[in-house]
């Protein structure tokens, strides 16, 4: 795109103001800023306008009703099992990761993913994940494609990441990296901000936008290329996830399901996590921020909470599903946030109030539109220990402190003590469950 194509579209638009600092920025900047307009589509920004226009609507919830969910145990869970093996063997699983974010929260500069968390060999998030991979890969002999979204920010320094640790064991030819959409920042008004003279503000699309990153990376070709039928959807921050376990996926199966969650129980009525709840004939997940008092606090007839099971974002969709819905439309999600900007004399101001909107797209939002939907209820403390924030709660410190507690409690069904105070690590590939530790037992016990 050369400057008068990218004024035409522009003024187009009603965005011309985007070319107002053309003659004082650098040549170098302004063959950037070429290439950040030549991304933006009139018709992404005249959706984000509509947005905006539309404001966020309340939804009335009061009807939602908590879905079934099923809690695998004996006969139910041997088949379970038994139908996820069969998958597994047969090279049908892929895993998709969710990986655009940065470390900034945690005080890290680079990609959260990069973020060291072993306990003992400072292994990054990444290791953990790639490394079960292996693992599942080994054990049923038949390969798990791994497809990781990036972002247009972290993209070069995880593939980086990959390469520089030999791909965690995994074979390079069996990682597809791919980078999710990034959208302009807008004022109220539905004008671009700017946040340098010569620099459009972009934020990426959110987990939504893995749908139409998946469809225009070709990922969704290569899945279906390799014959893939179940896609196990997790996030980066989660060391603890049960990658491709063979229980949900053999749930999921059986359920002919097009989409199906992992929910536990959460800490509190009030905690920080969405809710899937049933209207009519179909599904819909419902943020925290949108349930009442009365339906955060309302007990079941045993006592325990009504609304019990949220979502840890631990997913698994039908290939056949993600591919109809990666040419749909989707709801954007506004976030008035505090973005930098470019003044009437040029300068960068640093607002100490929200002035602009980011959009993302959330991939919940395709729930509805599953023809069925299954939900699957999982312990917390052996699945899920995010790490969020830098101190406190889903922080570093306790994410280690619940991946230790876990391999202390495969180590002792083995038969194995451990001192109290003695850190502890396990290699996914070495072990992915108690099982793997008796099977060497004898090994750990001469140890």
């Amino acid at each position: 795109m050369n400057y008068a194509e990218a004024k035409k579209m522009l003024e187009g638009c009603g965005q011309e103001h985007v070319l107002a600092w053309w003659k004082k920025i650098s040549k170098e900047e302004q063959k950037s800023l070429l290439a950040q307009i030549a991304k933006i589509e009139p018709k992404s920004l005249a959706y984000c306008q509509k947005a905006l226009k539309a404001g966020t609507t309340a939804v009335d919830n009061s009807k939602g009703v908590a879905p079934k969910v099923a809690v695998l145990k004996g006969r139910k869970l041997a088949e379970a099992v038994e139908a996820g093996e069969k998958e597994l063997k047969a090279g049908r699983v892929a895993a998709l990761l969710v990986a655009g974010g940065q470390g900034s929260r945690l005080g890290y500069d680079g990609p959260k993913g990069c973020y060291s968390i072993g306990p003992i060999t400072g292994a990054p998030l990444f290791y953990f994940h790639a490394r079960k991979i292996l693992a599942r890969t080994i054990r049923y002999g038949r390969t798990i494609p791994f497809y990781v979204m990036t972002s247009e920010a972290n993209n070069e320094a995880t593939v980086r990441c990959f390469e520089e640790n030999d791909y965690f064991g995994l074979n390079p030819d069996d990682v597809f990296f791919f980078t999710q959409g990034m959208w302009p920042g807008m004022t109220a008004d539905g004008k671009i901000i700017m946040d340098a003279p010569g620099h459009v503000f972009m934020s990426p699309d959110g987990h939504g936008g893995l749908l139409a990153a998946l469809k225009r990376s070709g990922a969704l070709d290569d899945m279906k290329r390799r014959g893939i039928k179940s896609v196990f959807f997790f996030q980066v921050d989660n060391p603890l996830v049960e990658i491709a376990d063979p229980a949900f996926i053999g749930y999921h199966v059986m359920e002919k399901s097009d989409y199906s969650l992992k929910l536990c129980a959460k800490r509190d009525p009030k905690e920080k996590v969405g809710m899937p709840m049933r209207f009519g004939d179909s599904f819909r997940m419902v943020e925290y921020t949108e349930m009442t008092d009365e339906q955060c606090n309302r007990r079941a007839k045993d006592g325990s909470l009504y609304f019990l099971y949220g979502s840890p974002a631990i997913h698994v969709f039908d290939r056949a599903f993600l591919e109809r819905e990666a040419g749909k439309s989707m709801p954007l999600h506004l976030a008035f946030k505090k973005i930098p900007f470019v003044d009437a004399k040029g300068k960068v101001v640093k607002p100490s109030e929200p002035n602009g909107y980011k959009f993302e797209k959330f991939i919940f939002d395709v729930l509805p539109n599953a023809r069925r939907a299954a939900f699957l209820a999982f312990d917390q403390k052996e699945e899920f220990s995010p790490v969020k924030n830098a101190e406190g709660s889903d922080s570093p410190a306790t994410c280690k402190a619940d991946m230790q507690a876990k391999w202390r409690r495969w180590l002792a069904e083995a038969g194995v003590s451990v001192k109290e105070g003695v850190p502890v690590e396990i290699d996914p590939a070495y072990a992915l469950d108690a099982a793997d530790i008796k099977s060497l037992g004898i090994a750990l016990g001469a140890e």
